[in-house]
């Protein structure tokens, strides 16, 4: 999202990023990443509950199919500098508006499942 701040700003739209870390951690995360958006927390997961976006038993985490995708990540320059409170819940990827419409949802399946930013993108033309 950082990289294509730009493209999704100028279609009128606004990142807003929930971690799961306290404030100290997405602080942190925003300078160390040089994030431009607005990064909330999430301490208690009531926000990931409300979204039905789902936690993993911690050995799912490191289970042989993410491997290959963690790897690529870390040799891409994508590290977990600090874990969060909640260490197992995996993401998810909303576009909403407006009011309560739901242009696209993308729940993870898995930590290294994300959604894809060209249909993160293409859904704000919606």
């Amino acid at each position: 999202m950082r990289s294509r701040y730009d493209q999704i700003t100028a279609k009128g739209a606004e990142v807003v990023a929930i971690g799961t870390g306290d404030r100290r951690y997405a602080a942190a995360f925003v300078h160390d990443e040089q994030i431009p958006f607005l990064v909330l927390v999430d301490d208690d997961g009531a926000a990931a509950r409300a979204a039905s976006v789902r936690a993993v038993p911690f050995p799912e985490l490191l289970h042989p199919r993410t491997w290959r995708a963690s790897v690529q990540a870390w040799r891409n320059g994508h590290h977990v500098h600090r874990a969060g409170k909640r260490v197992t819940q995996l993401g998810a990827t909303f576009v909403l508006g407006p009011g309560a419409n739901v242009r696209y949802e993308h729940l993870d399946a898995d930590s290294t499942d994300h959604a894809s930013i060209d249909e993160v993108i293409a859904a704000l033309a919606v």
